[in-house]
Parts: C-alpha cells; structure tokens; sequence
C-alpha cells in the first residue's frame, strides 16, 4: 500500500527524516517476510513490490514513485507481504513506525492520506482483478498508462510525456501478459499513433483515444 504526499509534505518529511544514500537499481529496501519496523518515503526514483511463491515464481504487485509512502500493508500481521527493489537510483526516507503518529501532527494529511489511500487500494485491487479477468491486452496496457498518467500529473510532473522505469517483462508479469504481446501492442498503439516510444520514454499524442481503448 501506498500513501500519496505532496511535494511540500515529502520536503517537510525530508526536514525531519534524514535521507539515505542513493540506492542503486536491484537493492532491496526490504524482503518478503522481514518483520515490520519501517516504511519508505520515495523521495527520487521508483521501486515495484512483488510476491514470491513457494516455487520461486515472482509476481509484481505494484510500481512507486518519488511522494509514495509505502510498506504500511505489514501493519496486519507484522511481517512484509511482499519485497520491495529499486527500479532505478533511487533515494528514500526510512521511517520507524513508531513516528508516524508523531510526524502526524506536522503531516496533518499523512493520517487522513493513509485512510483514503486504504479505501484507494481496496479499490484498486477490485479494479485490477476486473482488468486482467476480462480486458484484452491492449485495454491493459492502454488503463496502465493511464493510471501511471495520472499519478505522475498529481505530482506535478507531465502527464503526456513520462519515462518507464520498468522493462517489457515486469510490465507483462504485472498486467499479466507476456513480454512478446506487451512488445506488439506498444508497436500496434505506436504505429495507430495513440503513443510515440523511444526506449523507455513514453509520449501519449491521443489521450482521448487511449481512453477510449480502456473503455474510461
């Protein structure tokens, strides 16, 4: 789970909670099964959290990025659900739990930001359980995008114009498709000129059109 902070609340935060050195792409903030003790701020960069099963099978549950708090799903049982990596350099805030109630009294949003952000994800789970039960592949990837648009414009950041973080393959196991259909449909939106793609950097040119493939 992931609470939203505004770019002053995540300076504030910064004011109080000494950064760490920039974590480098592949390290792990924290793994499935650790105890609980500590979220993290995402003050640069991004990171996704995955599950790993018994047979070592690795599914991702999410993509962060810079004004995400995450790591409070432990709170239920005291132990991480899932493992945290860095996407890419990466900076954060570690926060012992123990200061959230005292930062909320400086943070007046933080509490209110992580009783919304509950009901958020309550959502969103339903919502990404519809998604990879009945949409095809490129109603997917066209909502993924959409999704990633919007939180980057809630951030201040372009919302037509953004990089991807992850690889081909992370965004297949997250969506549930493989890296050969994600590859085709980027090139089928590309050459329908919905999306422009160089690498990893994303441009939207029909957000209109792109909504209307994921049926928004």
């Amino acid at each position: 789970m992931a609470v939203s902070l505004d770019m002053t609340e995540m300076s504030k935060l910064d004011e109080i909670i000494n950064r760490g050195k920039p974590l480098a792409k592949g390290q792990l903030l924290s793994a499935q099964g650790d105890q609980f003790h500590s979220v993290f701020a995402i003050k640069t960069g991004s990171v996704k959290t995955y599950t790993t099963s018994c047979d070592g099978d690795e599914q991702i549950t999410g993509f962060y990025f810079p004004g995400d708090l995450i790591g409070l799903n432990a709170l239920d049982t005291g132990f991480c659900p899932d493992s945290i990596k860095v996407l890419e350099t990466t900076t954060v805030c570690k926060l012992a739990f123990e200061q959230l109630d005292e930062l909320s009294t400086s943070l007046p949003k933080l509490r209110r930001q992580i009783l919304k952000t509950m009901s958020k994800e309550i959502c969103n789970e339903q919502h990404m359980l519809q998604l990879l039960a009945n949409n095809s592949a490129d109603e997917r990837i066209a909502t993924f995008l959409l999704r990633l648009s919007n939180r980057f414009k809630a951030r201040g950041f372009s919302s037509l114009r953004f990089r991807l973080p992850m690889s081909r393959n992370e965004i297949g196991n997250y969506l549930g498709l493989t890296v050969e259909t994600v590859s085709r449909v980027f090139t089928r939106m590309q050459k329908n000129q919905l999306i422009q793609v160089d690498n990893k950097e994303i441009e939207i040119l029909q957000i209109k059109d792109l909504q209307s493939l994921a049926s928004c």
